[in-house]
């Protein structure tokens, strides 16, 4: 899932609404919001790519809302998965929540630089559980799909051992269900995921983290009954 950068031809995934539908139906080039620091952060070359890349497959504000999105979705994942070498997981869990690990902090790292290249807000990865949904001229936060409430997270942090497990695999079943979901809107929504790096980014996550819930599955189902 890492360094994703160019894309085949499109598939069509029908999808539920997530992702509001007015967020792709505006203009083709979105409104470029103030300078912030991180923002600042761009190379020249890269925003100079990145205008260039916008010309033949231009992004939308339903691009830069999953975009956004998925780096506090990822970084929930981040957390949990922090957790288990110091919550006693099996070796298996500890392997599994290495890779997941490793895997989102790039991604996270590779979203970044795509919202700082176009100008666009790069949000704060500590600041995940809420994102900002736009329609219908309302603002309004609600929870991304898949995300742990707090008593789940709360749960999770005070299990340990063979019960850490079982939650940790349950709980991250639920958050890559979560991301799935997150991609099929975005697919459904028109004109969104024609840019080239949104396109491959989704696509990997959707196809990548599909493939790691059928491994947890079986994980979970080989784990002894709950007492």
């Amino acid at each position: 899932m890492r360094g994703f950068q160019r894309r085949g031809a499109p598939t069509c995934i029908v999808a539920a609404a997530w992702i509001v539908t007015a967020c792709g139906s505006g203009s083709r080039e979105p409104a470029q919001p103030a300078p912030q620091p991180a923002i600042a952060e761009a190379s020249a070359s890269g925003i100079a790519k990145a205008r260039a890349d916008s010309l033949r497959y231009p992004y939308t504000e339903a691009d830069v809302q999953f975009m956004g999105a998925m780096i506090g979705h990822h970084s929930q994942a981040l957390v949990m998965a922090g957790w288990a070498p110091t919550h006693d997981a099996s070796p298996a869990v500890r392997r599994l929540a290495d890779r997941i690990t490793n895997g989102q902090q790039d991604e996270i790292a590779s979203m970044e630089q795509w919202l700082r290249e176009r100008r666009q807000p790069v949000p704060d990865p500590r600041a995940a559980g809420t994102m900002s949904m736009h329609g219908d001229g309302h603002e309004g936060h609600a929870m991304m799909p898949g995300m742990l409430t707090e008593p789940q997270l709360r749960q999770l942090d005070a299990a340990r051992g063979p019960e850490f497990d079982r939650l940790f695999l349950t709980f991250m079943i639920q958050h890559h269900r979560g991301a799935v979901s997150m991609v099929q809107s975005l697919f459904g929504t028109n004109r969104a995921a024609q840019d080239e790096t949104v396109f491959k980014f989704a696509n990997d996550v959707s196809a990548d983290q599909s493939t790691e819930i059928a491994r947890m599955e079986t994980m979970l189902a080989a784990l002894p009954p709950e007492r």
